[in-house]
């Protein structure tokens, strides 16, 4: 038993330790966060938003981004164009959102190194021949971590590069910054404008002392704006290399006018392209983007996907494995034919539009889904594409004085009918997965391994 003397010794050591823990507990905590690192994003103000024919939102700077990368997105309205950003060595040839994000694009870069072995294994033997030496590549792609390790490839067998996107919703900006920190003439940030995303491109071409002698190309756009902008540097072109279907059926436009006066190499139809990126690369991102983006379950659900290639094929494989019903419009009799084989319903879009509660567009063509189409959908419908451009979609005939646009969150946005109706759009029409999501690292590293060979 305790004596009164020992238990008198214990209530004050425990009246110490009360009075101890509540002096502490009126102590103002503070977390000291690292030099390098960026402040917590905030919900962007009204103030910057810009109302263009691309129709940029505050989605590409939303604090609530669906893509997993440390992509900042403060809600410092200021154009990167009026901001005056200089590498640790000096040089301000680039424009980029915030130039001190670079570490954070280097481990993004570096962590994607990792899955893509055989890009990697190409510079390791290739680098001390240096046999792009001379070559002086512009490029406009989208410029995610993926992309950094083909430009460092580049680089590293000893070409120069300067680089553009080519989609204003899916470069990482940090992933911009470690390029540029690099040395690498990089004019690209999320959620550019019409007139900003045309100026980048511009920028990229013109260099103080550097004509570009090679384009690599994703959708067309720059080789189009150098043929009309710049037909003498456009003559001295040797080579342009295109990536997308989009960008080679303007090639084929080029040619069939008799003005494709250059070598272009259409590294959509290689195999490794067709059966590696535009199949496994969308079977898997296609949900990542859709779920991010929705949290909808697609058990049971109605969809259709446009077009049966190589992207249509990986999308309604991976929504049959979710349980979904899916439908297939096509209008080549193989392609559809294949679609029969592996049991989805061919239809025309007109058929089931009024029933299915997902639309996916993947035929690299326009005027996929028209307004007559959208006007039929039922509500709560969501509407997306996997295709490069953003035409497949008629977005354009949603913005007109009786529908009402509400963005809902990040690449979200939900377009309401004057009886109410919801039609719910995910990245006003453009590439889901990259606007969305992210896509796997290990098929891209195929695709870019045959572009340097």
């Amino acid at each position: 038993m305790s004596t009164p003397d020992a238990i008198a010794a214990d209530e004050a050591e425990a009246s110490n330790k009360f009075s101890f823990m509540a002096a502490v507990s009126k102590t103002p905590k503070k977390i000291q966060f690292a030099d390098d690192m960026q402040e917590f994003s905030k919900f962007p103000t009204k103030t910057g938003r810009r109302s263009l024919s691309r129709s940029i939102s505050q989605s590409s700077t939303d604090s609530y981004s669906s893509v997993a990368s440390y992509t900042d997105s403060s809600d410092d309205e200021m154009s990167p164009r009026d901001k005056q950003q200089t590498t640790t060595k000096g040089s301000s040839d680039f424009c980029v959102k915030n130039i001190k994000q670079a570490e954070f694009g280097r481990r993004e870069i570096e962590i994607a190194e990792q899955e893509m072995t055989a890009l990697i294994s190409l510079r390791k033997r290739a680098q001390g021949e240096k046999p792009l030496a001379g070559a002086k590549i512009v490029g406009c792609t989208h410029i995610t971590a993926q992309t950094g390790v083909l430009i460092e490839t580049l680089c590293a067998l000893g070409a120069q590069c300067r680089w553009s996107a080519c989609n204003i919703y899916s470069t990482q900006n940090e992933v911009a910054a470690a390029l540029a920190e690099t040395g690498v003439a990089v004019f690209a940030w999320k959620g550019e404008s019409e007139d900003d995303f045309w100026w980048c491109i511009d920028r990229s071409v013109n260099g103080d002392s550097w004509q570009p002698n090679m384009i690599l190309d994703d959708g067309g756009d720059l080789t189009h704006w150098v043929y009309k902008k710049y037909p003498n540097v456009y003559k001295k072109i040797r080579g342009i290399v295109e990536e997308s279907v989009t960008g080679v059926h303007r090639l084929y436009q080029l040619s069939k006018a008799g003005k494709l006066c250059v070598p272009a190499m259409n590294v959509n139809d290689s195999v490794t392209k067709q059966k590696f990126d535009n199949l496994y690369c969308c079977r898997e991102s296609i949900l990542d983007g859709l779920k991010r983006s929705t949290d909808v379950m697609f058990g049971g659900k109605q969809v259709v996907v446009c077009g049966y290639g190589e992207v249509g094929k990986g999308c309604c494989a991976a929504l049959k494995a979710l349980g979904a019903v899916v439908h297939v419009t096509e209008i080549d009799p193989i392609c559809a034919l294949q679609a029969c084989m592996e049991g989805f319903r061919v239809v025309k879009l007109n058929e089931v539009i009024r029933q299915v509660d997902v639309v996916i567009t993947c035929t690299g063509n326009k005027n996929v889904v028209m307004r007559e189409h959208l006007d039929r959908m039922k509500n709560g419908c969501i509407v997306c594409n996997m295709g490069h451009s953003n035409t497949e979609i008629d977005v354009a005939s949603l913005r007109t004085p009786e529908l009402t646009w509400e963005r809902i969150r990040s690449q979200v946005d939900h377009v309401i009918w004057p009886d109410g109706k919801r039609v719910v759009l995910l990245a006003e029409g453009r590439l889901l997965n990259l606007s969305c999501s992210t896509i796997p690292t290990f098929v891209l590293s195929i695709t870019a391994t045959t572009e340097v060979s």
